[in-house]
């Protein structure tokens, strides 16, 4: 029954699934940093998303009182066009009995089209200056647009007061609705108008570097004569009358075809058209007037579109890789809310579930008249495998000395290095027996102990576990139904005077313990955890005994004896002492193989959901719930921190606080509850915000990283994660 050691000095042979290890190695470093980029890219989906919707630096500063008296008299006096040939500020006004019709804030998909549907059934021309975030949004119409003889300019790339901003963010709303004319329509503009500007009479001091900046770039610079004041949805009549210039002067016209309802625009628009050619006007471009204007110089091509220019080389595949990005935002981000919305009634649903079930578990197990049956007194088989638990194996063995129900000690030890396997010996403590195998991992080690167990129930544990004296037999009581072919025990941490250990704490008190009374009401209890459980011999025989076909062989088992027709219970009572990782990176290591082994188990028994008897049931109930909180959930989680963070940053910070604060109030009740449930002191509850902003962020990560190891097909070993032995036995249960 008893492997050899290896022979000293003679290096042994890499076992197969450290051989897949080998292989899956040189992938895990790229499959983090993977998993770090789709978040990334996702948060840069996000942030895109809010900056074309002006929501990320949106100008809140309005103007009021600002001098003019840097701006030269001609230009505040001047026409509505600023140019500086040759460095020199010069205005340029429209000619006579000529109307340069402007359009501005599009392009927008509701009204736009329907503006140049008037236009072309007028055969009128018109000038639109566009916003670059709704260009980026609405590439087609702008290409329409362009085809059909218009003229367009900028208008910024996020609709700002530019008068207050930085030079950089000058340059960058200019370029950026460049890049975005570029991918609409292959072209690029020398117009532009200013968000928030009306005629030149209303330039200042502020406005007038920004011109001439703009000015020595070679931007031309479009002010108005009239203003229709569409966008106070005045009234038809008064919109055609405040855009209707005096005396058969020529006037740079302002509408707007976005901002808001433009059903009046659109309704004001031909009567307007109708009135000024009953006049004598002529409708024409901003380029369209300049040409007209005496002395003004005559461009080649269209006149009309004389402000155009062909974007080419770097601009033109710039823009139109921006388009693309924003086509991918404008979809990625409302599937996403639209997501995170089911995300979170599934995630309160499932408090509330958990909630209620817990209750109804705790209260019927603790009742007066609740008994499994007779007692279960036999004696059994108590399963530890080890590897390289110097360290822990002491305490472990010691504290299944001292249980008060009768056991066989089994340790099976795999291949260490440390001298394991003699410490046990050493120990000389009565019904422990030591089992030496070659490495070959858990599994194999755990199925050589029961091969070897001399009774019919055998209780498998962790070599860095400690077990209370009542531990192993309130156990297996739940073994006098014999309907019972399994029991989850509860798993403590021991080790919580560290951070990472009293966060742990609170998970395993309300995330496993809390999600296993519910489980065991709903009869599909997902995993038995490898520190504490009991199983039937007959049944994991009968299971095929413990796989390596997953690196979750716990998940494993207790699927696969749901789906044999075998029960498995919680018993809340029988209480084990773990030692949780001491750093983020073992913590990691260790949280990387449960989550990758339960996806794993799920795919392997996914067949479960056409099943039908035990195997259905569980496939369509537990598959479904284990899927929906230990997967989809949680990978979605992120957005919604990111979510909740940009809205702080971005939207509003009070609302985006106050529903931060609403969950973990939701998540607090269910922990205090929880602790309630397990005798649990609440003093470890005041960790729970910093676990919400930093430990669960590292679980996030971790279960992204699963996913892309998941899809990339990478497999992993058994981890042996590095333990210190410091946890002992328990003094009390509260801790």
């Amino acid at each position: 029954m008893t492997a050899a050691p290896p022979a000293r000095g003679r290096r042994r042979a890499p076992t197969r699934i450290e051989r897949a290890a080998g292989r899956a190695a040189a992938l895990h470093r790229p499959r983090v940093l993977l998993a770090l980029l789709l978040l990334l890219a996702l948060t840069c989906v996000l942030l895109l998303d809010g900056y074309l919707r002006a929501e990320v630096g949106d100008d809140q500063r309005v103007r009021a009182g600002a001098s003019s008296f840097g701006v030269p008299d001609d230009i505040l006096d001047g026409g509505p066009i600023l140019t500086f040939p040759g460095g020199r500020a010069t205005t340029v006004s429209v000619p006579e009995r000529t109307i340069a019709l402007t359009f501005d804030d599009g392009p927008d998909p509701t009204w736009t089209p329907r503006v140049l549907e008037i236009l072309e059934e007028y055969d009128v021309p018109g000038t639109f200056f566009v916003v670059g975030s709704m260009v980026a949004r609405h590439p087609g119409i702008v290409r329409d647009l362009v085809d059909q003889g218009n003229e367009v300019g900028v208008h910024t790339f996020t609709h700002v007061d530019l008068s207050y901003q930085s030079a950089s963010r000058v340059t960058r709303e200019m370029e950026q609705t460049q890049l975005a004319l570029a991918g609409a329509a292959g072209i690029t503009t020398t117009l532009f108008r200013a968000p928030y500007s009306s005629k030149t009479d209303a330039v200042d001091d502020y406005s007038w570097e920004v011109y001439q900046r703009l000015g020595e770039d070679g931007y031309t610079s479009v002010f108005i004569d009239t203003d229709s004041e569409d966008w106070k949805e005045p009234g038809v009549s008064e919109i055609v009358e405040g855009a209707t210039p005096e005396d058969g002067e020529g006037a740079s016209v302002l509408f707007h075809d976005s901002g808001g309802d433009r059903t009046q625009t659109l309704e004001a628009l031909p009567r307007y058209i109708e009135k000024m050619k009953a006049k004598g006007y002529t409708f024409t471009t901003v380029s369209g007037a300049m040409a007209g204007a005496d002395g003004a110089p005559r461009a080649a091509g269209d006149p009309l579109q004389a402000s155009h220019r062909p974007a080419t080389g770097t601009t033109l595949y710039e823009g139109r890789a921006l388009v693309a990005a924003v086509t991918v935002a404008e979809w990625t981000v409302p599937a996403l809310s639209a997501g995170l919305v089911v995300v979170g009634v599934a995630v309160l649903g499932r408090f509330g579930l958990m909630l209620v079930l817990a209750r109804r578990h705790h209260r019927q197990r603790n009742g007066r008249r609740f008994g499994w049956g007779p007692p279960v007194t036999r004696p059994v088989s108590v399963i530890v495998p080890a590897y390289n638990e110097k360290e822990c194996i002491g305490n472990t063995l010691r504290s299944l000395a001292a249980s008060t129900h009768p056991v066989e000690i089994l340790v099976v030890d795999d291949g260490s290095t440390d001298g394991t396997a003699e410490l046990a010996e050493a120990l000389a403590l009565p019904n422990v027996r030591v089992i030496r195998q070659a490495n070959a991992g858990k599994p194999a080690a755990l199925n050589h102990g029961i091969r070897s167990a001399r009774h019919d129930i055998v209780v498998m544990m962790d070599g860095d576990t400690v077990f209370e004296p009542d531990t192993v037999g309130r156990l297996v009581q739940p073994f006098a139904d014999p309907s019972v072919g399994a029991v989850a025990g509860n798993a403590k941490v021991g080790n919580r005077s560290t951070l990472i250990g009293a966060w742990q704490h609170i998970e395993y008190v309300m995330g496993f313990n809390l999600d296993r009374r519910m489980y065991d009401l709903l009869r599909c209890m997902p995993t038995i955890p490898g520190a504490i459980g009991a199983f039937r011999r007959e049944a994991v025989l009968q299971a095929g005994g413990m796989s390596e076909d997953t690196l979750a062989e716990d998940t494993d088992i207790t699927i696969a004896l749901h789906r044999a027709g075998w029960r498995v219970v919680y018993e809340e009572h029988a209480r084990a002492w773990t030692e949780a990782p001491r750093s983020p990176r073992q913590l990691w290591s260790q949280r990387y193989r449960w989550s990758y082994g339960t996806m794993q188990a799920l795919w392997k028994h996914r067949k479960s959901l056409t099943d039908r008897g035990p195997s259905g049931r569980f496939g369509r109930v537990g598959m479904p719930l284990v899927v929906l909180f230990q997967i989809v959930t949680p990978v979605f989680a992120p957005l919604i921190d990111v979510f909740t963070l940009y809205s702080m940053l971005f939207v509003d910070f009070r609302a985006a606080l106050l529903a931060w604060l609403a969950v973990l109030g939701v998540q607090l009740g269910c922990a205090a509850y929880a602790f309630r449930l397990d005798r649990e002191k609440c003093r470890y509850l005041l960790m729970m915000p910093l676990q919400q902003l930093a430990y669960r962020q590292l679980m996030y990560l971790v279960l992204i990283h699963s996913c892309v190891t998941a899809l990339t097909g990478g497999r992993l070993r058994w981890q042996k994660l590095k333990r210190t032995g410091e946890v002992g036995m328990p003094s009390g249960s509260g801790g």
